[in-house]
Formats: structure tokens, C-alpha cells, sequence
């Protein structure tokens, strides 16, 4: 909804956030569901209210439950029969120096101050630390604001008595808990306040009339940066940019205007600002963001144009360049098709608002941001919070020359009339091996962001799946590929529960067992995950998957695998997936939901011919 698309109106969603509400649950499909436990230091009730709207606009319907005013840390500490039935799927506190309760006093000595900053740390840690205990789920925690006034003036972040100092201080201690503990996530409102102004943000008004710990006129933008790291955190970050070239990544048209004149450089303010874009660009790409263009453009024109001396991104920075004549809109659909992602994983950027229009109205799904003038596109890019981090793995950092190796794969296959002959010449190797601790953020971030070959889709925290990995009810594999143009990194994850056939109405319609079944009786495995990345689609790791997991259960002595497949509004390609496996189907509802059977034959032949798995196991 382009209300809720920054920049937007907060007094708009302040006053019609009921009105938006009611039109997304009525326009929207497909949500993921998922409670979120609010634990509040003040007053929460409207940031609740905005946040729903934002996250039901990020695909994500949110059921939440709200702590009584101030008993943030009373309701995790102590025994809550309603939080405890709740069973939040994220925990979000918000705090802020309102609830810092003791600052250093001109007479405090530096003992004292080493005292009274490690009081006020641990008073949060042993929370987390709890929360980590007894829930298992993600936290967000706000860090602190500095305080509207600064009693010492400029030396208040200088001298250890200094309120800016002390906060901080205990800020660092936050984000070394944060480096140290996976599925915790820092709300940074002090940045917030600061680029909001913090004279307005921390209106003292607010706190005594209705212990507000920020103005209400600042809630939405509040909750949307909130909603950014929720939708980060269950996979709904956009994957792609796809980057308009004359006026957007310079100024002026090169067919026109010529190389040499294009507005890019030191040497006029307008070049100034365009590198600069140039340069955020390119270190989007180190993150993992896939680039693209979509140009109308002679295409030597516009390699011209990104070979400039000036410009910092070159022809290798992107993945595809569509630069023609033909509609940008059918470009951008060529685009995702190649890259192998849905249209509503990627960015379009033009500086031209028919474009925008015409891509909005056209192509369901892409976001499509009002960048406004030039000096504006770096703010409203990174604002907008489409490319959240909430982690960083090496296969993020390697995300575009992964996909441009699958574009030189594309081309060799066109080489090759016989289709197995193609998959030999890449000279694939495989790895596969029950969850590792190196691989447990990189597993954790396939759970939420793999849709299309997905077949429960079933979302998963790095907490969850080192859980998995720990307990011997469980078979967990991971599939690495590599080739002869590149390594993949970890594309494929499976886990599945031992248990019994008498569980398996228990699967059938979405659900899954509960308890435990002892290991000797345990003859079936029942498959809660498998997915795989759509990057590595027709590649046969399928089979070198279904190869270890058929290998895993002779080992334990299971004999059957139950597959599950819960249809969704993206991962129709693989509803026979578990046929094509060899699995019999034994029920399917109205719905679609289905259950697959797969008895191992003691013949059991490898289905995987042609990567070569050096390491299985």
C-alpha cells in the first residue's frame, strides 16, 4: 500500500490506521502468522496499533500481547501463566532512558560509576538471558536515546559523570550482547531520535501527560523501522535492485548528452551527489543485494555510460542489464524469471514517475519507492529499510557472483542437446552433513527466505535450529553445490522428526507431533522441512539429498518417510515434488495438503548421478 511506503504521512496513519487495517486484511493473502509479545517500559497501546498495519503491509498478520504499563521486566522474571500460553514467536521491549533508573552524581567516584553501569546492564541481561531460557524465541530490544538536555553541555559525552557518557556506555554493553547471542536484535533508537530531531522526538510533554517515551507524532516512524527488523527476521527482506541509468545513477542521457557530459564526478555539486548514490549502490552489492538495470538505452550506450572513469559501479557490478527499447515492465519480469525470484523480491528505481507508475500498475509485488529528487534517493533507499540486516553470512557477501555464475551456467546449457551431459560438464560437487555450528545462521536464513521450493514452509530462528541439531530425535541435513564456475554456498536443509505412523494425521493438515517417541520405537521419519534455493533449481541436489536422508534412516533402522507438502501462494512448483521422489501419495484435502509415503526398498538405488558428494553423513 503506498500510504505505508516511506516517505509517508504520519498524521495520515495515525488518524486512518483502523481504515488501513481493515483494507489490507481484506485485500491481503497468504499472511504469515506470527505472535509478537510487546513488553513495554511505557506506554505502548499505539505503537501496537501502527506496527499491525506495517507488518500486515510487509505480508505478516501479527497476534500480539501487550505487558501492563512498565512491567516489562516483571512479566518475563516472574511466573505469567497468559505470557507463558501466549508463546510469542519474537519478544520486542521497548525500553528507553526513562527506564534507565539511576544516573552518576557529580560525587559518584569511578568505582561507583563501574557499579552503577553494571547494575543497569544487568538488570536487562538476566532478562534476555531469561527469555533465551524460557521462550526460544527473537528478541528486539531498543537501545537508549540521549536525553533532551545535557547538564555538563558539550563535556556531558566526555566526563564519567556525564549522562550522554553513561548511556553510551550501557549502549556498547547492548551491542556486545547483541555480536555474542544470535536471534537478538537492537532497536536503534537513538539513531531514530537523532535523525527524527530529538528536541521533538523526547518532548517531555508526552511522558507526563501520557508516559509516551517519544511523541506521538514520531510513533510511525518508530514502528515502521521496528517492522523493517520483524519482517527481516521472518524473511521478507527484498533480494534485488533493479536501477533505472540516465538521471538515475547520473545526470543527463547518454544517447543524447554523450559520455563525456554526463553529471558524474567531483567536479560539479550535482556529480557530487550522483557518485555519491553510485557508491551507496555498490555497497548494497557487499551485503548481498542483487544488481540490476532496467534501461531504455542503446545497450553500448549504457556500458559506455557504466564504464565512465568517474562512476564507481561498472558492467560487472550487475547481474542482468536490460538496456533496449522494450517496456521497462517486461524487462523487470525477464529480470526476476532469470534470476529464478518472484517479482516481490525486488526493488525497482527510476527517477522518471510514468516508469514508476507504469511498473506499479503492471508488475504485482515489486516495491516501487518514491526516490524524489537526487539528493533524496540515498535517504529514501536506506529509510525505506527494504534490505534490513539482521545477519551476515559469507554466502550473503557472495550473493551476486553466485547469480552471475547461474547466468554463465544458463549459457553453457544452451550448448548441450543432451540435458544430463550439461549437468556432468559442470563438474558439480556436493556436501551434505547433519547441521553444523558454522552453517547455523545460513540454515536459519533459507527457513525464512526460501518460498518456492519449499514444502512446508515452515519458519525457523538460529535458536530452533541448533535445537534441532542437539537433539537425536531428529535428522537434519544441510547440501552445500559447488561447480566449476563457483561455489554455492548451503542451498538445500532437511529435518525430520523420528516418530511413528500413528502421528502422521498429526502432519497432514499442517500441524506436527508433540512429545517424544521412544528410539526404539520410532520406525518412520516424518519430514518437517525440505527446501531448497531456487538458484540451484534442475541441478539434481534433490536427489543427492533425498540420497543422505534415505542413508540417515537405514542407520537408525527407519524404514518409511512421510513428505508433507502445505500449499502456499508460492510453492505450487514443487506440489509433486515427493511423486517425482518416488513417494506414493496417501491423502490430500480440498485444500491441497498432502501426504506422501516412501518405503525404502532394501535395493534402494542412489537417484543423484552426477554430483560427485565428497563428504555424506
Amino acid at each position: 500500500m503506498q500510504e505505508l511506503e516511506y516517505p509517508f504521512d504520519s498524521e495520515y496513519i495515525l488518524k486512518k490506521s483502523k481504515k488501513i487495517r481493515r483494507q489490507l486484511l481484506e485485500e491481503g493473502t497468504g499472511f504469515l502468522h506470527k505472535k509478537i509479545a510487546v513488553l513495554g517500559g511505557s506506554t505502548t497501546h499505539d505503537i501496537i496499533r501502527v506496527l499491525e498495519v506495517f507488518l500486515l503491509n510487509q505480508g505478516i498478520q501479527p497476534q500480539f500481547y501487550e505487558s501492563e504499563y512498565a512491567q516489562y521486566w516483571q512479566d518475563v522474571m516472574f511466573d505469567n501463566p497468559e505470557l507463558e500460553a501466549f508463546s510469542p514467536d519474537l519478544i520486542f521491549i521497548h525500553t528507553s532512558n526513562r527506564n534507565i533508573t539511576a544516573y552518576p552524581g557529580m560525587a559518584a567516584g569511578e568505582a561507583q560509576i563501574e557499579d552503577m553501569l553494571a547494575e543497569q546492564y544487568e538488570h536487562f541481561r538476566i532478562m534476555w538471558d531469561r527469555i533465551a531460557q524460557k521462550y526460544h524465541c527473537p528478541v528486539i530490544q531498543n537501545n537508549f536515546e540521549y536525553p533532551f538536555y545535557r547538564m555538563l553541555g558539550n563535556r556531558d559525552a566526555v566526563d564519567e559523570h556525564g549522562r550522554i557518557r553513561f548511556i553510551n556506555r550501557l549502549n556498547e554493553l547492548f551491542y556486545g550482547y547483541a555480536r555474542e547471542h544470535q536471534d537478538f536484535y537492537i532497536n536503534d533508537i537513538n539513531y531514530m531520535a537523532s535523525a527524527y530531531g530529538l528536541d521533538r522526538w523526547a518532548d517531555p510533554l508526552y511522558w507526563h501527560m501520557y508516559k509516551y517515551a517519544l511523541c506521538m507524532q514520531a510513533i510511525p516512524e518508530f514502528a515502521y523501522n521496528v517492522a523493517n527488523i520483524i519482517k527481516a527476521v521472518f524473511g521478507k527482506n527484498k533480494k534485488a535492485l533493479v536501477l533505472d541509468l540516465d538521471n538515475t545513477l547520473w545526470g543527463g542521457v547518454v544517447g543524447d548528452d554523450g559520455v563525456e557530459n554526463l553529471e558524474i564526478g567531483q567536479e560539479t555539486s550535482m556529480g557530487q551527489v550522483y557518485s555519491e548514490f553510485q557508491n551507496y549502490i555498490k555497497a548494497l552489492k557487499d551485503i548481498g543485494v542483487m544488481l540490476n538495470v532496467d534501461s531504455k538505452n542503446e545497450y553500448d550506450n549504457a556500458i559506455a555510460g557504466l564504464n565512465h572513469p568517474d562512476g564507481s559501479l561498472r558492467p560487472d557490478d550487475f547481474i542482468i542489464i536490460k538496456a533496449n527499447w522494450e517496456p521497462k515492465s517486461r524487462n523487470i519480469v525477464e529480470i526476476a524469471n532469470e534470476l529464478n525470484i518472484m517479482p516481490d523480491s525486488l526493488v525497482f528505481v527510476d527517477d522518471n514517475p510514468a516508469e514508476r507508475e507504469i511498473i506499479k500498475r503492471q508488475v504485482s509485488g515489486v516495491s516501487v519507492p518514491e526516490i524524489g529528487t537526487p539528493e533524496q534517493y540515498i535517504r529514501v533507499l536506506d529509510h525505506s529499510g527494504f534490505f534490513e540486516v539482521v545477519s551476515l553470512s559469507e554466502d550473503d557477501r557472495k550473493r551476486n557472483e553466485m547469480y552471475k555464475a547461474n547466468i554463465q551456467r544458463q549459457r553453457q546449457q544452451q550448448n548441450f542437446g543432451d540435458y544430463r551431459e550439461y549437468l556432468l560438464s559442470l563438474g558439480m560437487q556436493g556436501t551434505i552433513r547433519a547441521f553444523e555450528p558454522m552453517y547455523m545462521a545460513r540454515i536459519a536464513q533459507l527457513s525464512n527466505k526460501s518460498n518456492q521450493f519449499n514444502l512446508t514452509t515452515r519458519r525457523y530462528t538460529q535458536s530452533d535450529i541448533e535445537g534441532f541439531a542437539a537433539d537425536e530425535a531428529y535428522i537434519t541435513r544441510y547440501g552445500k553445490l559447488e561447480d566449476k564456475f563457483g561455489d554455492n554456498g548451503v542451498v538445500s536443509v532437511v529435518i525430520g522428526r523420528k516418530g511413528t505412523m500413528a502421528e502422521t494425521d498429526a502432519y497432514r493438515k499442517g500441524g506436527a507431533a508433540q512429545g517424544r517417541v521412544p528410539a526404539e520405537e520410532c520406525d518412520v521419519l516424518h519430514l518437517e522441512l525440505w527446501l531448497m534455493s531456487c538458484r540451484v533449481l534442475k541441478r539434481d541436489m534433490e536427489y543427492a539429498m533425498m540420497d543422505s536422508i534415505v542413508q540417515a534412516c537405514r542407520e537408525c533402522g527407519i524404514g518409511t518417510i512421510m513428505g508433507y507438502y502445505y500449499p502456499t501462494a508460492k510453492n505450487a512448483m514443487v506440489r509433486e515434488f515427493y511423486g517425482l521422489m518416488g513417494f506414493a501419495r496417501v491423502y490430500e484435502d480440498e485444500k491441497g495438503n498432502s501426504a506422501w509415503q516412501f518405503t525404502i526398498p532394501d535395493d534402494y538405488v542412489c537417484k543423484n548421478t552426477v554430483i560427485a558428494v565428497n563428504d555424506i553423513g
